[in-house]
């Protein structure tokens, strides 16, 4: 890797880290990025799933306060997602390498249409939370986090959103928490057991890490519905793509 790619990779992780942060697709700058400096799929993939730790580093270090409310609840939701997370990287170096890309951008697809329908979903739940199927759902999106990853933060987003009468802002911040969680058990696994690049990895890390960190504070200043709507776009736009390629 020359330094003007190692750079260039820098750069887009910033903007992967910012752009996942608000709208949770950071992979679909992140992963094409790492293609377009000459890495096969399956270890850009790995790589991917390595650097995008950071983006979650970045923005927790930058909001920690707002997730100390939850206390206890956060070892079990990260207990959940870490779960997710090594069975999701065990799939993907213990199975063919397409067994899961057919089901991607319909997951996906749903869970972009639940946060356009966020609103209605939750007058139809009233004041009700989801306390035995939000962990679970934590963990079937950390199995599909560990993975693949593309597009994660949009299904837990979707999901913290609907079980939950979060705000957005405080949704995004689990978001970031869980994703984390998920990206380093299986970072770890694909350390030990997967083609992972470490050169770029740290590239597009140190970039991620300040993207992250911009996050929450460009979240907190944006209009709630207009986050939301446009997370679900997005969200719609990377499972058209993913179901097409």
């Amino acid at each position: 890797m020359t330094v003007l790619t190692f750079l260039l990779v820098v750069v887009a992780g910033f903007f992967a880290g910012l752009v996942g942060y608000v709208t949770g697709i950071a992979s679909l700058i992140s992963y094409p990025a790492l293609l377009a400096a000459g890495l096969p799929p399956v270890a850009a993939n790995v790589t991917n799933t390595v650097a995008m730790v950071a983006v979650g580093v970045g923005s927790t270090a930058n909001s920690g306060a707002a997730l100390a409310k939850d206390g206890r609840k956060l070892v079990l939701w990260a207990a959940c997602s870490a779960t997710g997370g090594i069975a999701g990287a065990a799939l993907l170096l213990l199975t063919p390498a397409d067994a899961f890309e057919i089901a991607v951008p319909f997951l996906l697809a749903a869970a972009s249409v639940s946060l356009l329908l966020q609103p209605k979903l939750r007058e139809l739940a009233g004041d009700r939370e989801f306390p035995r199927l939000y962990p679970l759902g934590m963990m079937a999106i950390a199995v599909y986090g560990g993975y693949f990853g593309a597009g994660v933060g949009v299904m837990f987003l979707a999901l913290i959103l609907v079980c939950t009468s979060e705000h957005i802002w405080r949704a995004s911040i689990l978001k970031s928490y869980l994703t984390v969680v998920a990206n380093l058990v299986a970072a770890i696994g694909f350390a030990l057991f997967g083609p992972v690049h470490w050169l770029a990895a740290a590239a597009m890390a140190i970039g991620a890490f300040a993207g992250g960190w911009c996050g929450p504070p460009v979240v907190k200043v944006l209009p709630p519905t207009v986050v939301r709507v446009a997370v679900a776009i997005c969200g719609v736009g990377l499972a058209a793509y993913l179901a097409l390629t």
